[in-house]
């Protein structure tokens, strides 16, 4: 018996040697806490794959902590958290029972929760935590009644050595546990590896001329033989009946996070193999591309004779991720490698054309003179002359208008105004006869008048 019991230690401690690099890969570490946190009073950690309670031991004022759904096979370095008053360890993998008593140092421990883990079903379970930790008012949601620890204090020595049987025949089952975790690793290892070798076979020359030959169609083929393969791989991984162990939780989220990559490393691949968009068809025809999706204005200027593109890219993009490439018929702007070319007008000169970037707004600005030169007329003096200098204009005018040129009478001969106005009243045509009388009358009313036949009458 001694000999056998000697022969599973070493078993124990030889597996855990062994599986224990291989787990470090998914291990998540509790690190920095202790240093960064010591203020912290609730601590959620569940569901992280952590191997292990470490470096919370400094946290002086933690009054909970939840590890539930980890890999935790074992209770330790608590001793330190002196206000720690409730501990969740749901569906852990606990089967040391006995590390309990490294709970003794917390005094303010009101609640305990091991519901989910293996030594939940050892016989004296509730027996043995109850008169282990007197400090205790609750176990797995039911309340201590004074009954119960009365009970547990007087078969304590009894439970306990049970406990301490059952807790070696779960330690060996976990090495074995642990052996089979390891050859399945390795047989998965070598099972992709030789998975490799045969794809690396298939991918023979002859192969690769036909997948050129027919690239579209073999890429369809293949596609709906992976789909097929990797769907049957799933239901074999989870139809098959696995053991609860931290090794099978570890195995699970190795699986997902393959599945994750190979899924990712697919749609990467979809966007390299995206064919690039033609530019310049066979022909040698120029087309119109606009990738990059970014607003344009295309202008021309007839005065500088100059034509003008207005880029509207991105404000804060770097000048040193943008390609400008002016040709005679067309302009290609590369933005990050996305390409904007646009068929111009008319024929520009390459060698004297500039781009610039707008500080306000972030615009690719291009200027491209026209190969063609053009003269242009002269503009009128109005359209060049300032509203100001049009108003002194105008005053002049009005003072050039006002002078007059004398001219002397008698060289020049004029007819007689009045003599002609006076005949057509004398007589009297037109739709309205002129009366006499009435000419009397207002004759009449002015006393001072004079009648001078060199002034005109009044009309």
């Amino acid at each position: 018996m001694d000999m056998q019991e000697e022969e599973d230690e070493n078993i124990i401690q030889r597996t855990d040697e062994r599986y224990m690099p291989e787990e470090e890969e998914l291990h998540i570490k509790l690190e920095y806490i202790d240093k960064w946190c010591r203020d912290l009073k609730i601590l959620y950690l569940q569901n992280n794959l952590i191997p292990k309670i470490e470096n919370v031991g400094k946290l002086k004022k933690l009054e909970y902590l939840n590890v539930a759904l980890n890999n935790i096979e074992r209770i330790e370095n608590l001793e330190g958290c002196e206000e720690l008053k409730k501990l969740d360890l749901t569906a852990n993998f606990i089967g040391e029972l006995s590390s309990i008593e490294a709970l003794k140092c917390n005094i303010h421990l009101k609640e305990l929760f091991l519901v989910g883990n293996p030594c939940t079903e050892f016989e004296g379970y509730r027996q043995y935590v109850v008169a282990t930790l007197p400090q205790l008012k609750c176990l797995d949601s039911k309340e201590i009644e004074r009954s119960d620890r009365i009970q547990a204090l007087q078969n304590y020595a009894e439970v306990k050595q049970k406990i301490r049987e059952q807790e070696q025949v779960y330690l060996l089952k976990r090495a074995r546990e642990k052996e089979e975790a390891q050859r399945k690793m390795q047989e998965r290892k070598d099972k992709k590896e030789n998975q490799m070798k045969s794809k690396l076979g298939f991918d023979s020359p002859d192969s690769l001329q036909n997948k050129e030959n027919h690239h579209a169609e073999g890429d369809r083929e293949q596609e709906m033989w992976r789909t097929v393969e990797d769907d049957d791989e799933d239901r074999r991984f989870w139809e098959e009946p696995t053991p609860y162990t931290p090794e099978s939780r570890l195995e699970t989220h190795r699986y997902i996070e393959e599945k994750r990559r190979a899924k990712d490393n697919i749609r990467e691949s979809k966007k390299k193999e995206k064919p690039l968009r033609t530019l310049v068809t066979a022909e040698g025809k120029v087309l119109n591309v606009n990738v990059p999706k970014l607003h344009f204005s295309l202008k021309d200027d007839e005065e500088n004779n100059q034509i003008i593109l207005d880029l509207a890219v991105y404000r804060h993009l770097d000048t040193s991720l943008l390609d400008v490439d002016v040709q005679p018929t067309y302009i290609r702007v590369l933005v990050k490698g996305k390409a904007f070319q646009l068929v111009l007008p008319e024929e520009v000169k390459p060698d004297s054309s500039s781009a610039k970037r707008s500080q306000t707004t972030g615009h690719l600005v291009v200027s491209m003179p026209k190969a063609k030169e053009i003269i242009l007329a002269k503009q009128n003096i109005s359209t060049s002359i300032k509203h100001s200098d049009c108003n002194t204009l105008q005053k002049n005018a009005r003072s050039i208008q006002v002078e007059k040129l004398e001219v002397d009478p008698t060289k020049y001969s004029f007819p007689d105004v009045t003599k002609i106005i006076q005949g057509k009243e004398r007589i009297g045509q037109g739709p309205i006869r002129l009366k006499p009388e009435k000419t009397t009358e207002t004759k009449k009313c002015y006393v001072d008048f004079e009648n001078n036949d060199d002034v005109p009458p009044l009309i």
